[in-house]
């Protein structure tokens, strides 16, 4: 049964805050006849790459303005100052990483999910196509750029069990994100983990070879990634408001996944941090591959299955990113999914 469903950092929230990067999409006034249109602050989990094509396009495309909603995008500074924020309603809503979004409601942030978007884990071990490591168990004897805290790193010892390996056949070098990428690039560990729809794309256009992923999700690991967050507060007294931003933000991922090129254009010159052009199209590229699972393939984005919620919490539990003692309605409201 369906219920609904990088490298730069150390800059402060308050310097994200000031690159608010103002949708152009909608002003104050009517929205298709429906009552005025509400001025909505998103905080990204990062600045501006691929995977938030959709918003951008959203924008431009009128998706926004059609539901009342005159979206201000701003860039975000890591999923757990996100959630923070969200929670301390400094802006409307939110788009971070499901772990830390569950981690932070358990440290008693005031938010939940209303829809996750990116369903199975971009995490993954990305190493260049070249370097003659093509299986898991090419891995022996590697080192690995890590960064210890973030969840692909937190998993990875179960990814390696899970492909017949022990953490003591690979060597972990801790580095912050844009030092993994460096340290790949120079050729001072074979390879990192992280998401393979953000640093890979990134590494390909500095490098000029081709990066090949070994994902978690091919091992049997999988548990949810980005989605939207709203403030418990805002989903009490305003869930109108929540329903629109959810249903906007499905349809225009839908609509940027039909036309993935125009979807990119329309992140051209909105935030100085962006990657060039053809890494956000790879990006999102990549992206989309991560917008359905095998149970809620066909279903429209943001549609969850209660079956990957329950996968997910266990396999955060186990990994002791999230205290195992919540339900799915903890940290989750499924009111919200499109046909809800």
């Amino acid at each position: 049964m369906k219920t609904s469903r990088t490298a730069l950092g150390g800059i402060a929230l308050a310097t994200a805050a000031a690159l608010a990067l103002a949708g152009c999409g909608g002003s104050d006034g009517e929205s298709g006849g429906d009552g005025e249109m509400s001025d909505v602050t998103l905080m990204l989990n990062w600045y501006p790459y691929g995977e938030h094509a959709p918003f951008y396009y959203g924008v431009e495309q009128g998706i926004f303005e059609e539901h009342g909603i005159n979206l201000e995008i701003q860039a975000g500074q890591g999923s757990t100052k996100t959630a923070q924020a969200v929670g301390q309603e400094q802006v409307d809503f939110g788009w971070a990483d499901t772990p830390a979004v569950l981690a932070n409601i358990d440290s008693g942030v005031a938010i939940h999910s209303v829809g996750v978007f990116l369903q199975t884990t971009p995490s993954a071990v990305q190493i260049f196509s070249d370097s003659g490591i093509e299986t898991p168990e090419d891995l022996v004897g590697t080192t690995i750029a890590v960064s210890a805290g973030d969840a692909p790193t937190t998993v990875f010892p179960m990814y390696l069990e899970a492909v017949g390996l022990s953490e003591s056949d690979v060597t972990q070098q801790n580095l912050d994100p844009a030092g993994k990428i460096a340290a790949m690039l120079s050729g001072q560990v074979d390879g990192l983990i992280g998401f393979a729809h953000d640093q890979g794309p990134t590494i390909q256009a500095e490098s000029g070879r081709e990066v090949s992923y070994l994902r978690y999700s091919d091992a049997g690991l999988n548990f949810f990634s980005n989605g939207l967050i709203a403030p418990d507060t805002t989903i009490a007294d305003d869930p109108e408001l929540v329903s629109a931003m959810a249903a906007a933000t499905s349809e225009a991922f839908q609509a940027a996944a039909d036309d993935p090129q125009a979807a990119v254009e329309a992140m051209d010159g909105k935030d100085p941090q962006m990657p060039e052009a053809d890494v956000l199209q790879n990006q999102w590229e990549e992206t989309i591959l991560l917008l359905h699972t095998d149970a809620t393939e066909g279903e429209a984005p943001g549609v969850t299955a209660a079956e990957d919620w329950e996968n997910t919490l266990t396999l955060l539990s186990d990994a002791e990113l999230i205290s195992g003692e919540g339900s799915v309605e903890d940290y989750f409201d499924d009111s919200f999914a499109p046909g809800a």
